[in-house]
């Protein structure tokens, strides 16, 4: 399975100096149609430059010229994660889709769809996932 489809958008590379273009992301937004944020959770959360990346460019869509620009359009998460499956079932406090809620909640209310996240656990570069992730992708 190819995939031609895909454009990769690493923000680490594009704003090693932490600062976003909010104006550039719309327009790579505009083409997409499935965003996905790819991360390790980080202290339950995204990296904090992903943080600043939905704190700059979701509130420039909300207040800017085109707040329903993300109606129609499809938002997922994929993660990576240091635990086991089971560490993320909830008997901490919380499931994984619990903590992930508020980054999907975010893109809901700006009109985007969701796909439930992809979660990648015990992280092994030597056992990946790889087709059911190109599947997650395609959704």
């Amino acid at each position: 399975m190819s995939l031609d489809f895909v454009k990769l958008h690493n923000i680490n590379e594009v704003y090693k100096d932490g600062k976003i273009d909010a104006q550039k992301e719309i327009e790579l937004l505009k083409e997409a149609d499935f965003i996905v944020f790819q991360f390790p959770l980080f202290w339950f959360s995204t990296p904090s430059l992903m943080k600043e990346w939905q704190d700059v460019v979701l509130t420039k869509i909300l207040h800017g010229d085109n707040p329903k620009l993300l109606e129609g359009k499809k938002f997922g998460i994929v993660s990576t994660l240091g635990g086991a499956q089971n560490t993320y079932d909830g008997h901490h406090g919380y499931t994984l889709n619990e903590l992930l809620r508020p980054i999907y909640y975010a893109f809901k209310y700006c009109g985007a769809s969701y796909v439930n996240e992809f979660a990648i656990y015990s992280a092994d570069p030597t056992n990946l996932p790889i087709q059911e992730y190109k599947n997650y992708l395609k959704a």
